[in-house]
Parts: C-alpha cells; structure tokens; sequence
C-alpha cells in the first residue's frame, strides 16, 4: 500500500500540469457589407484553376465597407484599375476588401473591428487568408438576426422591436 501513494501523487501530479491543447473557437465576425451574396467560396483545384477564392456581394453602389476584426492594413492599391484593401490580424490571417470604390486607410495604418475602411463600386469581394492558403470567409462571419417578440393584439400601442443579434455558428 505504501508502495502505491507515490505512484498515485506522481500519477495525479502530470494528470493535474499536462495542458490540453487549446482549441480556438472560429471568429464570429460582423460582415463587412449589408449586401446579398451572389457568388459564395469555391476553392480552386490548383493554385491557377478556376474557382471564386472568397464571397461576392451584391451592394448598393458607395454603402460602407467595415473591418471584420481589428489589424494592421498590410496593402492597398490598385489591381487592374481596382482598388483592393488587406488587412492582417493578430492570428495572422489576411481579409482582403476589394472593388471599392474609396479606401482612406494607408499601410501601416490600425484599423478596429467596425471602422469603416472604404466604400462600394456595385458588387463587392470579401476573401480570407490562412497563410497563402485562400479560406472560406462564411464560416467566420456572423449573420444578422432579429429577435422574436410578442405584439399587442388588444390595440395597444407596440413596443419597439429590440435590436438585432449577431449569431454566429451553425
């Protein structure tokens, strides 16, 4: 019996300090247009096949474009005669804002999740980037709810409907 205390304490000990490994949830990220999306992800087969390397949205032409997520805007230019804004975040991935209309944030610059980082032509790309490895951004963002409630039949004046939750995950 002596023999087994050690063995029991050693046992809980290394049971007590081993650390799982951290399991990080997907973001849930505010989309960055109110828009409808008309073309979603299709990953391509090959670095050069066809396929659509993020979402297309259908927007009204100068509606607001947002950061998903705060970071670091690592480009901006023009590609083709259109105008493309990256950001990288703080778990490295890159969100690409593309066929804007205007952009006022410069590389370098700090932008935070919300701030508006440009305007809309007609349609809008939103991509995500893992490293070179090009993402499906649906996951990540959230969708707009509103939220149930109940309405007076009596007659009485209606209260406001609350405001619309962010949900995320399926």
């Amino acid at each position: 019996m002596s023999r087994l205390v050690p063995t029991f304490v050693a046992v809980v000990l290394v049971c007590a300090t081993a650390t799982p490994p951290i399991a990080h949830a997907a973001p849930c990220w505010q989309p960055p247009v109110d828009g409808v999306v008309v073309d979603p992800f299709r990953e391509p087969r090959c670095p050069y096949c066809s396929g659509n390397r993020g979402i297309e949205y259908r927007v009204e032409p100068g509606a607001s474009v947002t950061a998903v997520a705060s970071g670091t805007v690592s480009w901006a230019g023009m590609v083709a005669g259109t105008r493309y804004l990256v950001v990288r975040h703080s778990d490295g991935r890159r969100a690409t804002y593309g066929r804007l209309a205007t952009s006022s944030p410069k590389v370098g610059d700090r932008v935070a999740a919300g701030e508006v980082v440009g305007t809309t032509k007609h349609d809008f790309y939103f991509g995500i980037r893992d490293g070179d490895r090009y993402i499906d951004p649906a996951p990540l963002l959230g969708e707009w709810r509103g939220r149930p409630r109940l309405v007076p039949i009596d007659g009485r004046t209606e209260r406001p409907a609350p405001p619309a939750r962010l949900r995320c995950g399926a």
